[in-house]
């Protein structure tokens, strides 16, 4: 009989109240989907998450070297790919992620980065075959986050963009419609039957789901990206209405009014394509059969939707602005849902509702 070792799986568990407040600190949306999941769901998506949002951190911040946040970020890559790398590259990992977290001013992310010695063990606390998930969909993510930081090496001091659309679409995926993958793979291993949809389906629709997803925080985000030196709208795209990186840079800080009358038609076209994707998220989730799966699935589709119409409201101009849904009506939402038993027709009434959907 062998001997227990620190690095073998035990059952799935669900997190400590600390961990729960970290995650809660991070994305209290998310955190949301995840209370919603079916117990089996859980662990997997709430450490794979946790970690991600560690890497995520390191890639980010880019007031920090960008030497100083490879580094760590490569490490990190070998903890949660190796269940051996932990052990070995414990001091140093702890040693570097407690020095970065002291650099970090948002509290939520220093508090997570704080706490990265404590998480990474979680992951050996899951079945191997969810362990193999989660560090699949890691090494996704961190190999976009690695492509990032090559990319836009420059920082505030210059200006990167990607150059075409086949880039961004492969960056979308990298990040996020991986995934709507591991979600998928996740339900198809836990819950038999889960779906209306056959597997096939739901992976290609929770991948577009999750790229919808990524889009939607590009263009959110935009205006912080440009002012940090990052470009997601491909050049070969703004060049189509004659326009630069450089111009849309000096739009989001002056609010130039030709360059962003010149941005509307790629902007509208933008949400466009977001929506659509946001759409197959909507119908991912209406083919899901348990309740709590169905609704997690769903909340980020519907606050997605909600995003979309208060983009389009705000047009080009929301390049220097925060645009978000407050949080009274996400509680809003969440008990219009829960009163209505959250039934697929529900669920399409409030996605076309959110969207500015004419319903008469």
């Amino acid at each position: 009989m062998q001997t227990a070792s620190p690095i073998q799986p035990r059952q799935s568990q669900t997190l400590s109240a600390a961990h729960r407040q970290i995650l809660r600190g991070v994305s209290r949306s998310f955190d949301l989907s995840i209370r919603l999941l079916p117990p089996a769901l859980q662990a997997p998506v709430a450490i794979g998450y946790l970690l991600a949002r560690a890497t995520d951190t390191v890639a980010d911040t880019t007031a920090l070297p960008l030497g100083e946040r490879q580094v760590l970020l490569d490490l990190m890559t070998q903890a949660i790919a190796d269940p051996h790398a932990w052990a070995l590259k414990n001091p140093e990992l702890t040693r570097l992620t407690q020095a970065f977290a002291a650099q970090q001013t948002d509290p939520h992310e220093r508090a997570l980065m704080q706490a990265l010695p404590q998480c990474l063990p979680l992951l050996h606390t899951l079945n191997l075959d969810d362990q193999a998930s989660v560090r699949g969909v890691l090494g996704h993510i961190t190999r976009g986050q690695q492509l990032d930081m090559a990319r836009f090496n420059s920082g505030p001091q210059g200006l990167e963009a990607l150059q075409t659309e086949a880039e961004l679409a492969d960056y979308t995926w990298l990040v996020a419609g991986c995934v709507g993958e591991f979600w998928t793979e996740l339900c198809g291993r836990h819950l038999p039957g889960y779906s209306l949809l056959p597997q096939n389906e739901m992976m290609r629709i929770g991948r577009e789901y999750g790229m919808g997803l990524q889009r939607l925080n590009i263009i959110r985000d935009a205006g912080a990206d440009l002012t940090a030196g990052r470009c997601y709208w491909p050049v070969e795209t703004l060049s189509q209405a004659g326009l630069t990186p450089a111009m849309l840079a000096q739009a989001a800080q002056t609010r130039d009014a030709g360059t962003l009358q010149a941005l509307a038609p790629l902007y509208s076209q933008w949400l466009d394509h977001t929506q659509t994707q946001l759409a197959c998220g909507l119908r991912y989730a209406t083919a899901l059969k348990p309740l709590r799966l169905r609704l997690a699935s769903a909340l980020p589709a519907l606050i997605g939707a909600r995003t979309v119409a208060l983009l389009r409201q705000a047009g080009p101009a929301a390049l220097g602005q925060r645009v978000k849904m407050p949080r009274h009506e996400i509680r809003a939402l969440l008990w219009r849902i829960a009163l209505r038993f959250g039934s697929a027709a529900v669920l399409d009434r409030e996605f076309r509702q959110l969207s500015g959907k004419d319903l008469s």
